[in-house]
């Protein structure tokens, strides 16, 4: 969504720019882009045309160690499908954080999806992540494996 948004935004300058060039040809204009960590500012230096600022910081991949559980009573001690946050568990979106995520975090797992962080466990710590699935044999064909993460929300 945001690059729909970010090139929304180019696609506007760029034409307001356009225009600029061909209604004032005798003026200087100094036409800046700048795309950082802290967001997109564009605009021109004799503020002709108004400057326009988008700020969504570009986020900051990690790798995390993710492993697959079930509701399982063998797993969880319990059977229930409820975690700590206290939502039912949900394939495609359950994921189990370490303490310092706080619940309702959501978190893009490159090929994976999106996740909500919305349960704990004693084994997870650092960067290591637990991600629901429906059945057993899901998750130990999961296995664990190293994905490239980043946080946003």
């Amino acid at each position: 969504m945001r690059y729909i948004v970010f090139i929304a935004i180019i696609s506007i300058f760029t034409a307001n720019v356009a225009n600029a060039t061909h209604t004032q040809k005798n003026t200087n204009t100094n036409t800046y882009i700048n795309i950082g960590n802290d967001g997109l500012i564009c605009g021109n230096t004799d503020s002709a045309y108004k400057k326009t600022y988008y700020k969504e910081p570009i986020p900051e991949k990690f790798t995390i160690n993710a492993s697959a559980y079930t509701a399982a009573a063998d797993e969880c001690g319990k059977n229930d499908g409820i975690t700590a946050s206290g939502n039912k568990v949900t394939e495609n979106r359950t994921l189990a954080c370490p303490s310092n995520y706080e619940f309702g975090t959501e978190i893009h797992i490159e090929g994976m999806g999106t996740y909500i962080c919305e349960d704990r466990g004693g084994a997870i710590k650092g960067n290591h992540f637990d991600i629901y699935m429906e059945t057993k044999d899901e998750a130990f064909a999961f296995g664990r494996k190293n994905l490239i993460a980043y946080v946003i929300g």
